[in-house]
């Protein structure tokens, strides 16, 4: 009988380790769990910002894009209306001259008949000048007699007769006519032969 005492002895003496072995890895499996549940919720949450950080840049990125373009945009129309701004100047300037122009030359074609050389080489001297200070700004004169009418160059005021010469040209310019560019300051006044 001892030894079934000892044989049952045994046998809960190798069941109470067994018992009191597997309680902790029990209690260890739920901390691991837990751990890697931690683990990955944190991993989780680091991946959601880091996505979300990533949006933030590239949200950053496409507005600095979006300035810059509005920059550049903004110093192309300026630099284009500095331009034209500049250039509606000249055209200004050239067309309040035109005048005085014209009476320079018709004072030179009125000393021709006078007496007076001197009053004509002044006047020839200031119309040269003129004529000088609208070639710097690129103004030329439209006198086209003999052409053909060209409604954009010139404003027909008067008709000519069949002698005059061909049909539907200028046969006279009253008045010339200036360019800047190939912007018309004024359009010549022109007398042009009828077509048939």
């Amino acid at each position: 009988m001892k030894k079934r005492k000892a044989v049952k002895a045994m046998t809960e003496e190798e069941k109470k380790p067994a018992v009191t072995e597997e309680a902790p890895q029990q209690e260890e499996a739920p901390a691991q769990d837990a751990a890697e549940s931690a683990t990955e919720q944190d991993a989780a949450a680091l991946t959601k910002q880091l996505e979300e950080a990533a949006a933030k840049a590239d949200e950053y990125l496409s507005m600095a894009q979006r300035v810059q373009a509005d920059f550049d945009n903004f110093r192309r129309r300026n630099e284009s209306a500095r331009v034209d701004a500049y250039s509606e100047g000249q055209r200004n300037v050239a067309a309040a001259m035109l005048p005085v122009l014209d009476n320079l030359e018709r004072a030179v074609a009125a000393a021709d008949t006078a007496e007076g050389d001197a009053l004509k080489s002044g006047v020839e001297l200031t119309l040269r000048l003129m004529r000088d200070a609208l070639t710097k700004l690129e103004v030329t004169p439209i006198d086209r007699q003999g052409e053909v009418f060209d409604p954009h160059l010139e404003n027909a005021v008067l008709q000519g007769t069949a002698e005059d010469g061909e049909p539907g040209t200028v046969c006279q310019v009253l008045q010339k006519g200036y360019m800047m560019g190939k912007t018309v300051l004024r359009h010549a006044m022109v007398k042009v032969v009828p077509e048939d």
